[in-house]
């Protein structure tokens, strides 16, 4: 995705601040140790077999390809936000399953557009509009009320970019170690990034739909001195969504916490890393 990948989004380590579209906080996670290490107690792990490693190769071989069958099959005579027809509604009966359907390729700016009249359609707007509202271009007004323009309703934009105006106030920027402006101090990387792990239709109507998106996010600023580190959090955002002018738009949208993993033991990376990596790695756009 190429707009903004991001949210603003805390959990311990590191201060919390008010969020204006959020009321997550950071909580304190109690980490497990769990059964199943292979090692030998020495910290050597077991020497697999020949025949044990050319089963595993076999394995993720036969996988890739049926991934790629999935992708290329059911995809004649639909062309990008058509959607709909028998292979779409049937397809991917599992919740993470490939549709089958072609991903979108419209862009109303940096935002992907013209998504399908279905079901499909319905959640991938919702996961590419989640991408663009957690993103770090919400944290400057002009970028912001474009974001607005461009995903939800045209009858509520004008009172949202009011109300949001009010809620990224100087204050707030300041909280989150912004400029009152909105800008990144020097030799600092704000970070600010959502990254949708799935969707879930909860309803859905002829010209409407509830789709809920559960995400991770990652929001901070990364640089030498910097008091509000980059910090990871888990959240689900339920957008209503509605088909205006050939599109699905957001009529209204909230968030939760959660479904939140157990904490890994990953070593925590150095602000350089971190800001390398954030302007390293671009964003995706996301289809059903």
């Amino acid at each position: 995705m190429s707009h903004g990948d991001e949210r603003d989004y805390r959990s311990e380590p590191g201060p919390r601040t008010e969020d204006p579209y959020s009321t997550i906080g950071g909580t304190r996670q109690t980490r497990t140790r769990l059964p199943g290490d292979d090692n030998d107690g020495y910290g050597r792990r077991p020497v697999r077999n020949t025949r044990s490693l050319a089963m595993v190769v076999g394995v993720v071989v036969l996988l890739i390809a049926a991934i790629a069958l999935a992708n290329l099959g059911g995809g004649e005579g639909k062309g990008p936000g058509t959607g709909g027809g028998k292979d779409s509604a049937t397809a991917g009966t599992g919740p993470t399953a490939a549709t089958g359907t072609k991903p979108v390729q419209g862009k109303n700016g940096t935002i992907a557009a013209g998504f399908a009249h279905d079901e499909q359609g319905a959640q991938s707007a919702a996961a590419n509009y989640a991408v663009a509202l957690g993103s770090a271009e919400m944290f400057d007004k002009a970028q912001r009320d474009a974001i607005l323009q461009t995903v939800y309703d045209p009858t509520v934009v004008t009172s949202l970019q009011a109300d949001m105006a009010q809620a990224y106030s100087p204050q707030f920027l300041a909280n989150v170690g912004l400029n009152e402006d909105g800008s990144t101090p020097g030799g600092m990387t704000f970070v600010s990034r959502t990254v949708p792990v799935g969707t879930k239709v909860t309803a859905q109507g002829e010209n409407s739909a509830t789709v809920e998106v559960w995400c991770t996010g990652l929001v901070g600023m990364a640089g030498e001195g910097s008091t509000n580190p980059v910090t990871g959090t888990w959240f689900t955002i339920t957008q209503q969504l509605k088909w205006i002018e050939n599109d699905w738009k957001i009529e209204s949208s909230a968030q939760t916490e959660g479904p939140t993993p157990v904490n890994g033991d990953n070593r925590a990376s150095s602000a350089d890393d971190i800001a390398g990596a954030v302007e390293g790695y671009g964003g995706f756009t996301y289809a059903r």
